[in-house]
């Protein structure tokens, strides 16, 4: 896997302040994306255990509320078999701090069982993350004054309370 950024300070997606990775490789190519670069899936830097350890160590300090994964698409196949061992240790480490996630896809299509991008791992991917922002960007629905989203159609799931209920619970702050 590769990845665009990792960003130690971020304050923009998610509560509180947040350790960012952008994961490099999407193949929704949503119109007007704001990184169109990382739809490569071979964009920026390689993945490494090095780097993996310089990302928990952020999350380590006092002041980070937690973890926010983004792309590209965390959630295409081949990143989720490198970032739920990712999420693996970040709940280990960590079980206090909140895990924030961004996709294109939508939970109950192609992120459920039988969705094209469910894959071996990503019921325990999802079940690691505690919000998931999902949906595809839409250009047409973008609204500059959402919080944590960029268009109208994208929801902001309390992923935690989601899966234990069985049907979409939206996060409320």
């Amino acid at each position: 896997m590769y990845y665009g950024a990792a960003d130690t300070c971020d304050v923009a997606n998610g509560i509180g302040v947040r350790v960012t990775i952008f994961v490099s490789g999407c193949t929704n190519r949503c119109k007007g994306c704001f990184q169109p670069e990382t739809w490569a899936f071979d964009y920026g830097n390689l993945y490494t255990p090095e780097i993996e350890e310089k990302v928990l160590e952020a999350v380590s300090r006092s002041f980070i509320s937690g973890l926010t994964l983004l792309g590209g698409e965390p959630f295409e196949p081949e990143n989720q078999r490198v970032l739920v061992g990712l999420l693996r240790k970040m709940r280990k480490r960590f079980p206090h701090k909140t895990v924030w996630a961004y996709t294109g896809f939508t939970l109950e299509n192609e992120l459920s069982p039988g969705g094209r991008k469910f894959c071996e791992v990503t019921a325990e991917m999802l079940s690691m993350i505690d919000v998931l922002v999902d949906g595809r960007f839409v250009q047409e629905l973008k609204n500059l004054s959402l919080r944590f989203r960029g268009s109208e159609n994208q929801r902001i799931i309390d992923l935690k309370a989601t899966l234990k209920r069985k049907k979409i619970i939206l996060y409320m702050e």
